[in-house]
């Protein structure tokens, strides 16, 4: 469109610098005020605005350009609208400078009233992208409209676009990154298990109970995080892998406290951590019926805008005691038969930590005596290493600061260390003495994390993998003299797991790239399949049947063939509702699914005698 419009001869409209003087002046649609307001290039800029917030989320999800997209696509949007209003919309020079006035006002006025869950984060990614549509929407619907009622409707739209989001509350967003609303007078679904919970006689909401027998650990048993070696496989079980036939039973399915914890199981005891209004719980339930058997609270709440409140790590069974550790740093040691306290800690106040952006997520590791967790504390304070049996601090080493992994178990060479991933690679540590043994650089951007755990392969290999694009790395480790040398074997972007943990078998990883299910070689990292269906889920490794057991993130549960020859969907359910990224448990025969929202047990049907995994 051309910036003047050429009368007729025998046209009444003024021309020259008259036709500039009024624009924007005129009283009714179709008059020169109103078809001099040029429109297109606001209608660009949101088309635009919304290609580079959805476009990379197909193309790369879960990425650090998905992310930044995300974040600046809509600030780089208003920019560029304001630079077309004020520069080149054409309208009256007071027009511009008070619909910018009115945008920037209502934004102004509405952001006391929203949700504390939004912070400027939660306002540049999903309010700007609304709030500059409806902008541009509201001149392209209305041309024929006189004026003066456009601009006190556009008046309106800001006030209605920013007020919209006081009615809300954000409740986090999803491996995907995206969003999750609710209306602000609708419960919680925390509120909904509180009301339950309160509900409930006191003999069912752990009242006191009578000294119990001590616990021991048995055969079958899961002790803690991703099974008795942290690695996410269980193995001397065989289930029925036709489940149109003979599918999963359900035994009981309830509500519970928001929480990213998984289970221990230890014989008919079921341990993990959830918030309960401004107390983080370790809970005990019973392993058959989902009934409470024992509670201890302590008085502290975390949470933050992506994965909402509630303990990230997961309680650690170990000589007939619990070990947990909540998200604001508190470290406990519980009688696990009865739940009495036998020690706690403030790792916090042992090591000058602050708080973690995502929290405290380590789940103890106990080995030869000492309990170990991530700090992140300066001056050689990043590990903590504390007597099991009486709380004392034994020792601290380690000087990166940014770690949401756990203290993995290993043994290379015949020698037992302790390995941790960080945001700067590999660190290992001597158990007992706290000394760093080697470590391996591979550093993340700054700011960045690595969240999922180190892969053991053999007594000298591991993985380390990074979410954002940066990939898997294998690296090989070994004794050189007195000390250790570490070597890349080969790094791989086919797979980039960020919270979702890996399992191997065969000569073969398992896991999550972003949204996508993938098989990738341990030989050199070639892909060789992968799927979506999953969301950005976790897996377990039923080893005997060479089968995987997919929790995804909606809280479906699917069984997949462990087999790089194709990807085999053998059967799949609804197991719980809601956003799910907790690691799936089985023991016992059954299996133990839970979110920030409902926890669940099924009956897995056992396998028949002639059954044969072998394909």
């Amino acid at each position: 469109m051309s910036d003047t419009t050429l009368p007729l001869p025998s046209d009444p409209r003024p021309t020259g610098s008259q036709a500039s003087s009024t624009a924007g002046d005129s009283p009714r649609a179709g008059t020169r005020g109103e078809t001099r307001l040029r429109l297109w290039p606001g209608v660009v800029i949101v088309i635009a605005e919304w290609l580079l917030i959805t476009v990379p989320g197909w193309i790369v999800p879960a990425t650090f350009t998905h992310f930044i997209t995300m974040m600046w696509g809509p600030v780089l949007a208003v920019l560029a609208l304001a630079v077309w209003w004020v520069l080149a919309s054409r309208l009256r020079w007071t027009d511009r400078w008070l619909g910018l006035l009115a945008c920037a006002a209502a934004g102004a006025a509405a952001y006391p009233f929203f949700n504390s869950g939004f912070g400027l984060f939660g306002v540049a990614i999903y309010a700007l992208p609304v709030v500059t549509t409806a902008w541009v929407l509201w001149l392209v619907l209305t041309p024929l409209l006189r004026w003066p009622v456009r601009r006190v409707g556009l008046v309106v739209v800001f006030v209605l676009a920013w007020g919209y989001f006081t009615l809300l509350r954000f409740e986090g967003i999803d491996g995907n990154m995206s969003a999750t609303f609710q209306y602000r007078w609708r419960p919680t679904a925390e509120q909904r298990f509180l009301a339950e919970i309160a509900a409930k006689p006191r003999s069912e909401a752990s009242a006191d109970r009578p000294a119990a027998e001590p616990l021991t650990l048995q055969p079958g048993d899961w002790p803690g995080f991703r099974g008795p070696d942290r690695d996410g496989r269980r193995t001397g079980v065989r289930i029925a892998t036709d489940w149109k036939a003979s599918p999963p039973r359900l035994l009981w399915r309830h509500r519970i406290g928001p929480g990213w914890s998984s289970f221990a199981v230890v014989g008919t005891h079921l341990y993990t951590q959830e918030q309960r209004d401004d107390s983080e719980a370790v809970v005990c339930y019973d392993r058959d019926s989902g009934t409470e058997i024992w509670a201890h609270s302590e008085s502290t709440r975390f949470a933050e805008l992506v994965s909402g409140p509630g303990p990230r790590a997961t309680p650690t069974f170990h000589d007939g005691k619990i070990y947990a550790q909540g998200a604001a740093g508190r470290l406990l040691c519980l009688d696990a038969a009865s739940g009495r306290v036998v020690w706690s800690r403030d790792i916090v106040a042992d090591s000058g930590a602050k708080v973690p952006t995502w929290g405290f997520s380590a789940s103890p590791l106990i080995t030869q005596g000492v309990v170990t967790v991530f700090a992140g504390g300066p001056d050689g304070k990043m590990v903590l290493g504390y007597n099991a049996a009486s709380g004392d601090l034994l020792w601290n080493a380690g000087e990166e600061q940014v770690s949401y992994c756990s203290l993995h178990p290993v043994r290379l060479e015949g020698v037992e260390q302790l390995v941790l991933t960080t945001g700067e690679g590999l660190i290992a540590f001597d158990p007992t003495r706290g000394e760093v043994l080697w470590q391996h650089s591979w550093p993340l951007d700054k700011g960045m994390a690595r969240v999922v755990q180190p892969t053991v392969l053999n007594d000298s290999d591991l993985l380390l993998g990074s979410g954002f694009g940066r990939g898997t790395r294998r690296v090989h480790i070994q004794r050189k003299g007195d000390g250790w040398e570490t070597q890349e074997v080969w790094t791989s972007r086919a797979i980039n797991p960020y919270f979702n943990d890996l399992v191997v078998h065969r000569g073969y990883l398992y896991g999550f790239d972003g949204n996508f299910f993938t098989c990738v070689s341990l030989e050199g990292g070639e892909k060789k399949w992968r799927t979506r269906g999953y969301g950005n889920g976790q897996v377990l490794l039923l080893a005997d049947q060479d089968l995987l057991l997919v929790l995804s993130e909606k809280g479906e549960v699917a069984l997949v063939d462990a087999s790089p020859d194709g990807y085999k969907e053998r059967g799949r359910f609804q197991a719980i509702e809601g956003k799910t990224w907790n690691h799936p448990v089985v023991a016992h025969g059954k299996l133990f699914v839970r979110n920030g929202e409902e926890v669940a047990c099924y009956q897995l049907g056992e396998a028949s005698s002639f059954l044969s995994h072998a394909r």
